[in-house]
């Protein structure tokens, strides 16, 4: 992602300490930054909470704005390392109803609170921060390429018919994931999301020719 590349010491060959330390930083930043939201935390209560010095954080990110793309980098690779292998593989119903099933049980497990990482960051940056915009559009590209990918798998072996549309099934797809996502965190309940997977998946298939 080209999050990181501004960031103060994004250009040079960290040492393995220095690795460490920066992914630390991050991780912590991602974390305060998905309970408190981008505005209500401070470089401060993130050099407090990774237990290093302000300096650090300067050098590795630049300022806030740095450390934030860095943070939208690290919750799309987590979101996406959370979702493998079934990510990888999504040319098939069963894939995509393991796949849609796996962040219900997920949203379950954690009690529906929290929404999506990425999805939180989008609805506080995507109108005040241009750059930031630019990198959740990456993000979101990422995520929603695999998706694709399979979708068009199953339409060149004939799973799917010639005019189902990969692209435009791929952001349905994704797009009822998020809003899915959405419902789930403000109702506290798993079956919104739920529902508006299934009725996409349910569309999807109204393209199968192998009934």
């Amino acid at each position: 992602m080209t999050g990181t590349s501004t960031a103060a010491g994004a250009g040079q060959k960290l040492t393995a300490p220095g690795r460490r330390t920066r992914d630390r930083i991050v991780a912590t930043a991602a974390d305060l930054m998905f309970r408190q939201g981008v505005a209500g935390t401070s470089i401060p209560d993130v050099q407090q909470a990774a237990g290093v010095s302000a300096s650090q954080i300067y050098h590795y990110f630049g300022d806030k704005r740095g450390l934030v793309r860095a943070v939208i980098d690290h919750q799309i690779e987590a979101s996406m390392d959370g979702q493998r292998p079934i990510l990888d593989h999504l040319d098939s119903f069963d894939a995509l109803r393991a796949w849609c099933d796996a962040a219900v049980e997920g949203q379950r497990r954690r009690d529906c609170e929290g929404g999506c990482e990425i999805g939180s960051l989008a609805g506080e940056l995507v109108e005040t921060d241009p750059v930031a915009r630019a990198d959740l559009v990456e993000a979101f590209d990422r995520w929603e390429r695999p998706i694709r990918d399979g979708l068009s798998r199953m339409r060149d072996r004939g799973d799917l018919s010639p005019e189902a549309d990969p692209h435009d099934l791929a952001t349905m797809m994704l797009a009822a994931l998020q809003g899915g996502l959405l419902l789930t965190q403000i109702r506290r309940s798993t079956h919104p999301l739920k529902i508006a997977t299934d009725a996409a998946i349910a569309h999807i298939e109204t393209f199968a020719t192998r009934r």
